[in-house]
């Protein structure tokens, strides 16, 4: 019985596995209909649109990441390299739902001064899915 529980802890302790771009972008799917019982889905064309458009301050996402998500980026003021935000490009993009949320909390309050709409983060995701 010790050895149950014990083994039963060391399983919740365990990190969880990772998920799939897919299954991050239906959980926002899903949180986005709890919102709006209206909502149908994502655009990965608005999604895009959302990408290279200008904040009143002149930056956009591509201003660091470029205007390829499968190409490596570069921070506009530190000059750190940044690896390709599309999954296509780079395996481990997209994977960590607490990293994901993390920096959309931070871009977009740097890029845009405000937080992104779970909207805009589902077009988002939508574009960066379906680059090839």
């Amino acid at each position: 019985m010790k050895n149950f529980l014990l083994l039963a802890m060391l399983g919740a302790a365990a990190p969880a596995l990772a998920a799939t771009p897919q299954d991050i972008l239906q959980s926002h799917a899903a949180e986005a209909k709890q919102e709006d019982a209206s909502f149908r889905e994502f655009s990965a064309s608005r999604g895009e649109r959302f990408y290279h458009a200008k904040s009143t301050k002149g930056n956009s996402c591509a201003t660091c990441h470029t205007d390829s998500p499968k190409a490596e980026g570069k921070h506009e003021r530190t000059g750190k390299a940044i690896a390709p935000l599309a999954p296509v490009a780079n395996r481990e993009r997209l994977t960590d739902p607490a990293k994901v949320e993390k920096w959309f909390k931070r871009n977009c309050r740097d890029v845009l001064e405000r937080a992104c709409t779970r909207q805009e983060k589902g077009d988002f995701l939508a574009y960066l899915l379906s680059v090839k």
